[in-house]
């Protein structure tokens, strides 16, 4: 719990320290996003300077998952091609029977289950000046509603073209 708190204030820091974005460096970026429960397909539109939607289309063991996300950027430590963000959202999916590993401890399903639940992002994202490239870390806390409740917090990579 010491380190879960630990990374909070730390990333919150960055959301007080950092200056508002005047604008985004890409409009459409898609790409792959790896995460703690859930690998799979990211699309992200930025619908002004700051205000972006990302949509995940994340693959389990014997599930699926769709996430969507409205996250808001701003620049980081006055560093050219570097966002801040952070947003909430929600997912929606299934898994197959078997053991998973969440926050929480283990979960067991015994058939199939439907995940419904809400999503939060917090993370960093830089964008390659010489290059289309985008590569983001982030803390993807949710809580699952239809099969808990519980918390899950996963860490999450994603690497992006940008259009």
């Amino acid at each position: 719990m010491k380190k879960l708190t630990f990374i909070t204030l730390i990333l919150t820091s960055f959301l007080l320290i950092s200056k508002r974005s005047v604008a985004q460096d890409y409009p459409l970026a898609a790409g792959l996003k790896f995460g703690g429960f859930e690998n799979g397909f990211s699309v992200k539109y930025f619908t002004n300077s700051t205000t972006a939607l990302e949509g995940i289309l994340g693959f389990r063991n014997h599930g699926i998952v769709v996430t969507g996300l409205y996250e808001l950027h701003q620049e980081a430590f006055k560093t050219p091609g570097l966002k801040f963000y952070y947003g909430f959202g929600a997912h929606l999916g299934s898994v197959g029977s078997g053991v998973y590993k969440t926050y929480g401890g283990d979960q067991y399903y015994n058939n199939n289950r439907i995940l419904l639940g809400a999503d939060g992002v917090l993370g960093l994202e830089y964008k390659i000046a010489e290059a289309p490239i985008a590569i983001s870390l982030d803390l993807n806390p949710r809580i699952e509603l239809a099969t808990g409740p519980f918390f899950d917090l996963a860490p999450g990579l994603g690497l992006k073209y940008t259009f």
